[in-house]
């Protein structure tokens, strides 16, 4: 297989950050049962991993293909290995925020990179957002790990334990391993250098020369809506299932992979699907359905919940129907990142990355912090009702993308200005 080491390697890298990044759910869980920390000040877990990503992304996109994306990524796999093997020695609230700060500021670096190269290893459109949504799905297989790894750890007769930290003991044994399969890797980064023969300089501004082109503005819309909508599911879904169904500590976390499996699989059958039909059609009848399933799963919630549930057979209805909606949301953002990078000159696929990167980061921000204010102020059908709302933003944000997309003069054609 072509360029199969450096492909092998991506999809390891972001197997790894998928488990890191989305043990934030359960951090919101378990802080509030071993610090008594209120769901408000839980939630702001999310952001200092989502803000530390748009922070270095901001800083970092316009010069990061110079600095190599290899070389990028293996800074970001050493750092983090390191962090994983010091915090389950320093438990407390604030050392679980600076572990999120770390975890963000290196998948900055891994997602910028991954993204960019993919252009790099692939040879048409249709081959990006292939190996776009298979790579996604593999994210997702990372996230759908976390539940069942984090679980093990987990003392569900002693909800103050700090026991669940020993698993980022294990998560730093991957990281190394992903350090040096990297290492053992070969990339040839030159056509990410250089225009036209001409090496390419990079310029802080490249970033905001982006953003004043209309299909990069519809894009932003586009993916600021989506992650909110998906951080705002999977990071308050364990605190749903244990506050809202009554499941116990343990089994929220791991019906929590309901969700990252359906997001696997759908991401999975994506990358095979949309090789033959239109992604736009797909990703509206998704969302949708999408729609149609949070309209029905939420009364299931509120007439089902019991207290008396000690295993998988005894949890309700709603318990595996809500996650299923990871399988209609799945194909959406794998989608509209290839659509948009492929639009581009690969020379700027690390300056678009690093915006994809920020404004998913601010989307998973907002997401998680109004989930965990009308969590806290309502109750969680309330909460997961308001994705409603996004979703049919993201709807009327998608027919304007795609309506740019299809005009050449402004989409497939980009400014010179930007390129050069």
């Amino acid at each position: 297989m072509r360029n199969w080491k450096i492909k092998a390697s991506l999809f390891l890298n972001y197997f790894v950050f998928a488990i890191l990044l989305n043990s934030s759910g359960i951090a919101i869980l378990q802080v509030q049962n071993n610090f008594g920390v209120t769901k408000n000040a839980a939630a702001w877990i999310d952001p200092c991993k989502d803000l530390s990503i748009a922070i270095v992304s901001f800083l970092v996109a316009s010069y990061i293909a110079k600095f190599g994306y290899k070389k990028a990524m293996l800074v970001a796999l050493g750092i983090i290995s390191l962090v994983c093997l010091v915090i389950p020695s320093t438990p407390g609230f604030f050392a679980i925020k600076l572990l999120f700060v770390a975890v963000g500021s290196c998948f900055a670096l891994i997602k910028m990179s991954v993204y960019s190269t993919i252009g790099i290893v692939t040879r048409d459109s249709k081959g990006h957002i292939s190996m776009m949504n298979f790579i996604e799905s593999f994210f997702m297989v990372g996230n759908l790990s976390l539940y069942f790894i984090f679980s093990s750890f987990v003392d569900n007769a002693n909800p103050q334990s700090t026991s669940w930290l020993n698993a980022y003991y294990w998560l730093g044994g991957l990281s190394v391993l992903a350090f040096l399969l990297l290492l053992s890797s070969s990339l040839d980064e030159s056509v990410a250098k250089t225009t036209d023969g001409e090496p390419v300089a990079p310029r802080f501004s490249d970033m905001f020369k982006l953003m004043r082109e209309p299909i990069v503005i519809a894009f932003i819309f586009s993916a600021f809506f989506y992650v909110l909508i998906e951080q705002s599911i999977q990071n308050f879904l364990p605190t749903f299932n244990n506050k809202v169904l009554l499941l116990p500590a343990v089994l929220s976390i791991q019906m929590g992979s309901i969700l990252a499996g359906s997001t696997a699989l759908g991401r999975f059958l994506a990358g095979l699907i949309l090789r033959r039909i239109n992604w736009f059609y797909a990703i509206i009848g998704s969302l949708l359905l999408a729609a149609l399933l949070v309209i029905v799963a939420m009364p299931l919630a509120k007439n089902e919940a019991s207290a008396n549930i000690q295993g998988w057979l005894d949890a309700p209805v709603a318990a595996y129907i809500f996650p299923l909606i990871g399988l209609l949301l799945a194909p959406v953002y794998p989608a509209i990142n290839s659509v948009i990078l492929s639009s581009l000159p690969k020379p700027k696929h690390g300056v678009m990355s690093g915006l994809i990167i920020i404004f998913s980061a601010i989307g998973g921000t907002s997401g998680s912090l109004i989930t965990g204010y009308i969590f806290e102020l309502y109750n969680g059908q309330t909460a997961f009702y308001f994705t409603l709302v996004p979703i049919g933003i993201l709807i009327i944000a998608l027919f304007v993308f795609k309506r740019l997309q299809k005009k050449p003069a402004e989409a497939a054609v980009i400014n010179p200005d930007i390129i050069h």
